[in-house]
């Protein structure tokens, strides 16, 4: 997905529409209920603290989206970045299915040890094509609203053990955690959007 360029400070009427329309590029088909567009109005409000705030990674930001997806996406099952870390790292414990739902852009600048990439479609199937249905999934993406839509679409088709990543892999490389990119190591993570972007910190995002 191509940025717009933003040259110079918008103001904060600007980062709500652009934010606005990219959530809608990320949920592309929202249910029409009253929860969702509860979620929304939360998203907004991330959007109008973005163009005030001068710490682009504040904990009120990550609280806002936090609650956004957990209001939107009540029935997804959440494992925190530190958890998976551990997960990953227990040898005696058979790892996780680890889906990541970004676009081929995102996959090729760093993705999770360990990861596949997969879509909403035959990409996700194929991962799990020898899967049962306790079989562990950990699902993630940039902020978490493509990996929670996954997360319930495998749940309705009968998958019982699955998570979504909370934070996704911006929280995780803000955490300064394993990141690989053709299985060498990497720190740097594709933005999605400059928008999207300022959330990572300076020294784990990579330019558009």
């Amino acid at each position: 997905m191509e940025a717009e360029e933003l040259k110079g400070e918008r103001e904060p009427a600007h980062y709500a529409a652009t934010g606005i329309v990219q959530m809608e590029i990320v949920r592309p088909h929202p249910p029409r209920a009253p929860r969702t567009q509860l979620g929304i109005l939360m998203t907004a409000l991330i959007v109008l603290v973005a163009g005030y705030s001068a710490n682009r990674t504040s904990a009120f930001q990550w609280f806002l989206l936090n609650a956004s997806l957990r209001t939107q996406f009540p029935e997804v099952r959440w494992i925190t970045t530190r958890d998976l870390a551990d997960w990953l790292e227990d040898r005696h414990r058979q790892p996780p299915v680890l889906l990541d739902v970004r676009t081929p852009d995102e996959w090729d600048v760093s993705h999770l040890p360990g990861a596949q990439r997969a879509n909403h479609g035959t990409s996700a199937e194929a991962a799990l094509s020898r899967a049962t249905a306790d079989t562990d999934v950990v699902v993630y993406d940039a902020v978490g609203y493509r990996a929670a839509e996954l997360a319930t679409r495998l749940r309705v088709v009968g998958f019982t053990h699955v998570e979504s990543l909370d934070g996704s892999i911006f929280k995780w490389a803000n955490e300064h955690r394993p990141l690989v990119r053709d299985r060498d190591p990497v720190r740097r993570v594709h933005p999605y959007t400059q928008f999207w972007g300022r959330l990572l910190l300076d020294d784990v995002r990579a330019s558009l």
